[in-house]
């Protein structure tokens, strides 16, 4: 049976770039799949310092932010990483099959160990060990990915295989399903892409922000001189980004977007492109506000989804001590 594991962190508010990256993709994914496991990997979240009562919100927002998106516990299981230990125990056994030159040749860890003085934890440094467990603690058969996460696939494959060789046929070797959705850039850098810690505030559009924070960073994007409306990434990254973002709140394509801002100035254009962010978000806005209010039940999904998710991964987990030799 095809499995379906993703996840993503608890750490700050959730962006265009998360929206159509993954969250889009995972409420379709649950349409046309049986098994799907969404996770809030809250043991990711600590590769970075973080106040526990922040963690502790962030977690809810994030739970709040999935479901008002569409995310449905009925469909899928949707829970809280820490919450189902497995996932811990089977990083251990896992990151005592893989070699450090193996890690340390990800580019993320050197772009974050730098970023953190060349001081990065020995969490930071092994995480993409407990990404793989995530995945293979459940036999997933397949994950969703973006371009910047194929290697880390790619190290859970390889661990997978690893393990089959050493013990027996266990794990599926997991797929990738990569988004087909072009990746959204800062509003402020056109060349990197929209990230939560980018420290230009007004280059993130969070799913949250209100229609005059939206107007007011679409007023301030970066683009060029040229006044008309174009799309080309490597000549006007600026104005071809607002092209993607249009294009992917409207379902239309580069080419129709284009074609329908014939004539358009820039300036304009980026009035046209904020208005129609504020359509597609503000409902959701107003639903995530609603859910945040009620703590219990985002709590009780958390809860509900984690028993499932132990159901599932208690037997597998059971086998790979067994195969070890812990019992």
């Amino acid at each position: 049976m095809d499995r379906i594991f993703s996840g993503i962190q608890p750490t700050g508010k959730l962006h265009l770039g998360n929206y159509f990256g993954a969250i889009q993709n995972w409420v379709r994914l649950q349409e046309e799949y049986n098994s799907m496991l969404y996770s809030i990997v809250d043991l990711h979240a600590l590769t970075v310092p973080r106040e526990p009562a922040v963690l502790r919100q962030s977690i809810l927002d994030t739970t709040a932010t999935l479901l008002a998106c569409g995310i449905n516990p009925e469909k899928c299981l949707l829970f809280q990483q820490s919450q189902v230990p497995e996932h811990a125990e089977l990083g251990w056994i896992l990151g005592c099959l893989t070699s450090r030159p193996r890690i340390q040749s990800f580019p993320q860890w050197k772009v974050k160990n730098a970023s953190q003085n060349y001081e990065g934890t020995v969490g930071l440094f092994t995480y993409p060990v407990l990404q793989a467990a995530d995945i293979l603690l459940y036999k997933s058969t397949h994950v969703p990915v973006g371009e910047d996460q194929v290697l880390h696939l790619e190290l859970a494959r390889d661990i997978a295989q690893h393990f089959n060789k050493k013990y027996g046929n266990f794990f599926p070797v997991p797929k990738a399903i990569l988004s087909t959705t072009k990746k959204i850039k800062s509003l402020r850098d056109p060349t990197a892409k929209m990230s939560k810690s980018d420290p230009q505030k007004l280059g993130t559009l969070n799913i949250t922000d209100s229609p005059e924070e939206i107007v007011l960073k679409f007023r301030k994007a970066v683009t060029d001189f040229t006044s008309e409306v174009t799309y080309d990434p490597d000549s006007r990254p600026g104005v071809s980004n607002l092209v993607t973002i249009h294009a992917a709140v409207t379902g239309l394509s580069i080419k129709e977007v284009v074609h329908q801002c014939v004539g358009l100035d820039t300036a304009h254009y980026k009035g046209i492109v904020a208005e129609a962010v504020i359509q597609k978000f503000v409902p959701i806005r107003n639903e995530i506000k609603r859910l945040q209010e009620d703590k219990s039940h985002l709590e009780k999904v958390l809860q509900a989804g984690a028993e499932k998710a132990k159901e599932l991964a208690s037997p597998v987990y059971q086998e790979i001590k067994r195969l070890v030799g812990f019992q």
